[in-house]
């Protein structure tokens, strides 16, 4: 099925092509074709996306008047609704995701959760006035006040680029701010798409929203979050890159946030239900892996592991993958030549330093295009292996013994990261026990979802700072400003 998507950037209320002329390709991972091809901006494009944002946010109302970016927000976000069937072939298209993923968080959920930012603009409390205090002999009364923080730089991956694009525009937007957006190279299509629905079905004025698209990600990049006139870095991507950043942002001591990498762990103790808990281990393979929060380590207790083993080779064995477009696959491709290769790079890391290989491990020889990876299954693993403690992206689950409780939380604290993980017991007590023990900005108790729109996701450690969703989320794009006023 051919589809074509957004070809140019939004820059100051225009869709337009790069000042250069140039063009890059945009390319389909499951066949290796290139579906079309958008323009490739470079610094003359970026500086003047922040020209136009810093001039919106500093000669507009759109920072003061929020029954205006009520208004256009619940514009974009009926503009979307409205548009979901000619984007969802565009996102399998560039992403590789699994279609039945784009009837969730890939795309139809998130559009719906753009609500949320859109009614916490009324919820939000906005001032508030503190009691009474005498200071140096004079009585005053204090007015706490939440403002924008200025103009933001929002930097996005290509794993859940859709999702990650409005889950840092909606905020941003919400709470007043104006936003030079800069997707992926390799997933371009999920953020012109929104910056061609801002330009065609809204009312947010020129320059409140910016798209640069760019072949050279790390040189727009270096741009956009070295900028003085740039407030606020919100970035989600790897560990790596994130160090980058806050190095870029000293210079001007920007507001940096940042959702980084995970190595996460799923704890099965040892009155689980086996079945249920270890089964769901192939999960794993959502997305070919390509998640940050995925709990890619499986902790099983050593009396029961030959069990756990053998109920995950069978679960690997089962897994759904392939065309992204069939809805029975839960695993497409990875998104490029060069992260299969790192992915199978791992992969021959962790048979080199001694984990057992069960299941998979191989460039998948089913297709004659495409950058698939076999479901991949490592048992034997020792907590300091490579494989262990490094994120590999990719469709592959190790398998890590422990002995007791403690034993299992150590193992599991045993990281740099400390995104999320997961906990299985047949006593919710003991579960949450083993929960608040561990490092971690989010956990699954019993199989229990921590994700939505209202609560709050970011990392411990070399996870990142800050949080993304829920009033926290929020209020990474908010400044506080203290007055204080005579008693009478």
């Amino acid at each position: 099925m051919g589809v074509q998507g957004e070809s140019r950037m939004l820059i100051d209320g225009k869709l337009t092509e790069a000042a250069s002329g140039r063009t890059f390709d945009n390319v389909n991972p499951a066949t290796e074709e290139v579906i079309g091809q958008v323009a490739d901006g470079g610094e003359q494009d970026v500086r003047a996306a922040i020209e136009a944002a810093r001039r919106a946010f500093d000669e507009t109302t759109w920072s003061t008047d929020r029954e205006l970016r009520k208004r256009c927000l619940q514009q974009l976000k009926e503009g979307l609704e409205r548009e979901k069937e000619t984007l969802r072939p565009q996102i399998v298209a560039e992403v590789g995701a699994p279609i039945a993923l784009t009837y969730a968080i890939q795309q139809d959920t998130c559009i719906a959760d753009l609500q949320w930012d859109i009614d916490q603009i009324d919820r939000q409390q906005w001032e508030q006035e503190l009691p009474v205090h005498e200071f140096f002999g004079m009585r005053s009364r204090r007015l706490v006040v939440r403002e924008p923080v200025g103009v933001v730089a929002a930097i996005t991956p290509w794993n859940f680029p859709f999702m990650l694009n409005l889950s840092k525009l909606g905020p941003a937007l919400a709470a007043g701010n104006t936003v030079v957006l800069k997707p992926a190279p390799d997933t371009p299509w999920s953020a012109t798409f929104i910056g061609k629905v801002i330009a065609e079905q809204t009312d947010i004025p020129p320059g409140v929203v910016n798209v640069v698209t760019s072949g050279d990600a790390a040189a727009v990049g270096e741009i956009l979050t070295s900028d003085p006139r740039v407030d606020m870095v919100s970035f989600t991507g790897s560990t790596a890159t994130g160090r980058r950043i806050m190095i870029n942002g000293a210079e001007t001591i920007k507001k940096v946030f940042l959702e980084l990498g995970g190595k996460s762990a799923n704890i099965v103790l040892d009155d689980a239900d086996f079945a249920a808990s270890v089964g769901m281990g192939s999960m794993v393979c959502v997305h070919a892996g390509q998640g940050c929060a995925i709990t890619t380590r499986m902790l099983l207790p050593q009396s029961r592991y030959d069990e756990g083993v053998e109920l995950l080779k069978a679960a690997f064995e089962t897994v759904g993958y392939g065309d992204p477009n069939d809805m029975a696959n839960i695993a497409g491709p990875l998104i490029n030549a060069r992260q299969m290769e790192r992915v199978l790079g791992y992969i021959e890391k962790g048979k080199a330093e001694g984990a057992r290989l069960l299941v998979g491990g191989k460039r998948s020889d089913r297709f004659d295009k495409g950058y698939f990876v076999e479901p991949t299954l490592f048992v034997d693993v020792k907590p300091d292996m490579t494989v262990a403690q490094e994120e590999i992206f990719g469709p592959v689950l190790v398998v890590i013994p422990y002995g007791d409780d403690d034993d299992a939380i150590r193992i599991a604290n045993n990281s740099r990261y400390g995104l999320s993980g997961s906990v299985s017991s047949a006593s919710l007590e003991r579960a949450m026990n083993v929960a608040r023990r561990i490092r971690t900005g989010t956990i699954s108790v019993n199989g229990g979802q921590w994700f939505g729109p209202d609560s709050p996701f970011g990392g411990y450690r070399q996870s990142g700072v800050g949080r993304e969703h829920g009033v926290e989320g929020f209020e990474e794009y908010l400044e506080t400003k203290t007055i204080g006023l005579p008693e009478s």
